[in-house]
């Protein structure tokens, strides 16, 4: 299979993988980092050694140059190229460039970009696999809060706004004068 087949079927298979993904109300950076971690449940259950935060071919723009970026995840194949993602909110040129860079390098670059959406395909040979979510304002100085499938809690209004003080039963659960003249097979 060539290394074009090859990181449309693995974007797709993760792809499918991702869309199993469910959270409610986690700020962003918990969104990437459960992301991430999904990622890497994916890789591993291919069988591959998975490396997070692995060194990439491209280095740091100055005046950093001599040290180089990383990737988010990044996983070693027995039967073909590496496979290397990246996993954004952002539509960030400096992902692109870096993918662009690892492909040119032989590696098959797929970038997660997960959001409510509105997201641009990057040029080939770096593949998108989206996460679509849908965003609230959180509460005061928490930012907004993003969710994927799964129940949401329900909103503070209608909890009823308390307890409720325990009532008794108006009718008791045993009557011990009805049942005294009541024998076994008896009519009344």
């Amino acid at each position: 299979m060539e290394v074009t087949t090859q990181g449309e079927w693995l974007a797709a298979d993760l792809g499918r993988w991702l869309a199993e993904l469910t959270f409610v109300d986690l700020d962003a950076d918990a969104v990437t980092a459960r992301v991430i971690d999904s990622v890497v449940r994916w890789a591993e259950a291919q069988g591959w050694r998975v490396y997070r935060r692995a060194p990439s071919v491209l280095p740091l723009p100055p005046p950093m140059g001599q040290r180089h970026s990383v990737l988010d995840v990044a996983c070693a194949r027995p039967d073909g190229p590496p496979v290397v993602v990246e996993v954004d909110h952002t539509d960030r040129a400096r992902t692109v460039q870096k993918l662009h860079a690892e492909a040119d390098a032989g590696r098959i670059p797929i970038w997660v970009r997960w959001g409510v959406g509105r997201f641009t395909a990057p040029p080939p040979p770096v593949r998108m696999v989206t996460v679509e979510v849908t965003r609230r304002a959180g509460p005061a100085g928490r930012g907004r809060l993003h969710s994927r499938g799964g129940d949401r809690p329900a909103p503070a209004h209608s909890t009823g706004g308390g307890t409720v003080a325990a009532q008794a039963l108006p009718i008791p659960l045993t009557d011990p004068d009805a049942d005294a003249g009541k024998g076994v097979g008896s009519e009344s």
